[in-house]
């Protein structure tokens, strides 16, 4: 997936201490209630009813008997009805115009306060769309390197390729891998008890925290119908029964609310989505955000004190024991922490590797390149462009542009252009497959440039790039960038695919052209002595063919030349195509 890379890069430098500056800062800031959101009292009625009915004096249970006999229910029964029916009235009470005991129907209020509550979680809904369901682990990462600095200084800065191959320069990259895992588990067992009891506490919130968010509140409000009696929107109890019991055990295991440190770590998130320059001033924007954050919070706590969501359920399932259940979530936080740690060392190594493996490379074939730097895509990405389009081969195509004018157009060519122009073929296929070839490599710097500009903001494929990267959602932007670059990946592979078809056919022809025959005849050009000049006189003629291989036309200077040129020539194609070999073996692209 393709980011915001200056702001990914900002981020990535904010240092443990500016990380813990900025939390205090929105801490001196905070009007952050930390209040419960949900209040846990303990209700003497969620014992079960035959509990209660035994607790009851003498008289109430002669009392009950005798009702009973009327009713033609158990006295069980019967109290249990009045419990549920005090229940109902006391809602009435305390908050009318949220629900209606003697019609079991939900009013206006009721819907009013669930269409506020789905308004107000929605900033974490969209919080939750940048950081956690985007990247857990990279998410976990930032909120430990503030609970947890100095293990989350070890892992970031003591276990790095560079620091361990300084360390260890006896170690190959195998045995320098498994020394990182070592020094990461390491770092994990520093991780003391109040710190695993920080971040699993955070772990829950945020389950929490999520689920309220992306609850489908609108299956609860698309029940409802304008009711002209009411003078709002009603709905009956038991059609949302269900809907509403998970709410309610949502709302009952988000408890606590979310520190400052994690509402810090969500910010950076969203701000990472939002930004589009590195000169964002986090701060206030972070301060921005906060106060929205608390504004959701305290709709939540309001939402809870005025909804009695758990009472209006007892009556609607004729249950005083009913009450909400505890959610699970959280628990496997340190599980997404530890993998993330370990992807990323492991990718820190493949980066290094790779890096290494290019310079080791490029300096394999520098003199072949006459000492000439890579020529890089303008509108690339690369080394010196991090914002340039995330292109596949293009360290091929870079290669290529460099080959095409240091080496095939300043030597090859010189080669070749005289035997396009003047050269006999002896067989038409082999004038067809030269032509092509020559073709293809003389128009590899056109292509690639061709492409360059197809990239660019103006281009046909980069008009399209900018287009999905402008998308404000994350979620909707890798989707719509995927394809653009699939395509712009497609547009590389054909030229890169291109350019070793068109090496590999050159060499067939020019091998046919460097085999020589002792009679001066030559298998794929008739006029080969136009090349070469006369051949030798008899008596050289029987001397070279008694004591060398040599062809005898090559005795001239002329002959010399150009034979001594084709091998050149080869020799340079064969080297081309062995560089693109490798870079694709060693995975550099």
């Amino acid at each position: 997936m393709v980011e915001n890379k200056k702001f990914n890069k900002l981020v990535s430098e904010l240092s443990v201490e500016e990380r813990n500056d900025l939390l205090k800062k929105l801490a001196g800031q905070s009007n952050l209630s930390y209040e419960p959101l949900y209040e846990n009292k303990v209700d003497s009625q969620s014992k079960t009813i035959e509990v209660q009915y035994q607790k009851l004096p003498w008289y109430r249970h002669f009392f009950l008997l005798i009702l009973s006999f009327f009713k033609g229910k158990s006295p069980i029964k019967v109290y249990e009805e009045r419990l549920i029916s005090k229940i109902g009235q006391e809602i009435e009470i305390k908050f009318p115009g949220y629900f209606n005991y003697q019609h079991l129907m939900l009013l206006p209020l009721f819907h009013k306060a669930v269409v506020d509550l789905k308004d107000n979680v929605r900033f974490f809904k969209d919080a939750f769309n940048a950081s956690l369901n985007n990247d857990r682990g990279a998410f976990y990462a930032f909120l430990g390197s503030l609970e947890m600095s100095a293990v989350h200084k070890r892992l970031e800065e003591e276990i790095t390729p560079l620091e361990l191959s300084s360390k260890y320069p006896e170690k190959n990259e195998l045995e320098l891998k498994q020394v990182a895992m070592g020094l990461m588990e390491d770092a994990f067992a520093a991780i003391n008890e109040d710190q695993r009891n920080a971040m699993y506490q955070h772990a829950r919130i945020l389950s929490c925290l999520k689920e309220l968010s992306f609850f489908l509140f609108d299956r609860v409000l698309y029940a409802f119908a304008n009711d002209s009696a009411s003078g709002g929107m009603t709905c009956s109890v038991s059609v949302v029964r269900d809907q509403l019991a998970t709410l309610n055990n949502i709302l009952y295991s988000l408890r606590t609310p979310p520190s400052i440190a994690l509402l810090e770590s969500l910010f950076v998130f969203v701000l990472q989505e939002r930004g589009e320059n590195e000169d964002i001033d986090i701060q206030n924007e972070s301060k921005s955000l906060l106060s929205t954050a608390e504004n959701s919070l305290a709709a939540i706590r309001e939402f809870n004190k005025t909804v009695l969501l758990t009472l209006i359920l007892k009556v609607a399932n004729r249950n005083t024991a009913f009450s909400p259940s505890t959610i699970s979530g959280g628990e496997d936080w340190f599980t997404v922490y530890r993998d993330y740690w370990k992807q990323h060392i492991e990718l820190s190594f493949e980066n290094y590797m790779r890096t290494k493996r290019q310079r080791e490379l490029f300096e394999s074939f520098s003199s072949f390149l006459k000492g000439t730097p890579l020529k890089t895509l303008e509108h690339a990405e690369s080394e010196t462009n991090t914002d340039g389009m995330p292109v596949r081969l293009g360290y091929e195509l870079s290669f290529l542009l460099t080959f095409h004018s240091i080496v095939f157009v300043a030597d090859i060519n010189k080669i070749l252009r005289p035997i396009l122009l003047e050269g006999e073929f002896t067989k038409r296929e082999n004038r067809t497959l030269f032509t092509e070839s020559y073709n293809d490599l003389m128009k590899l710097d056109e292509d690639i440039k061709r492409f360059d500009e197809e990239i660019a903001s103006t281009g046909e494929i980069g008009k399209q790039y900018v287009i999905a990267q402008s998308d404000m959602s994350l979620t909707s932007r890798r989707r719509k960038v995927q394809p653009v670059l699939e395509m712009a990946n497609e547009a590389a592979a054909d030229i890169v695919t291109k350019a070793k078809k068109g090496i590999e056919n050159m060499l067939v022809v020019l091998q046919g052209i460097a085999k020589k025959d002792p009679d001066g005849k030559n298998e794929m050009i008739s006029n080969i002595h136009k090349f070469i000049g006369k051949p030798p006189t008899a008596t050289l003629l029987s001397v070279a063919v008694a004591n060398s291989p040599v062809v005898p036309a090559a005795f001239t200077p002329k002959g010399m030349a150009f034979f001594n040129g084709i091998a050149d020539v080869i020799q340079n194609l064969r080297q081309a195509l062995h560089v693109l070999n490798n870079i694709e073996t060693l995975g550099l692209s």
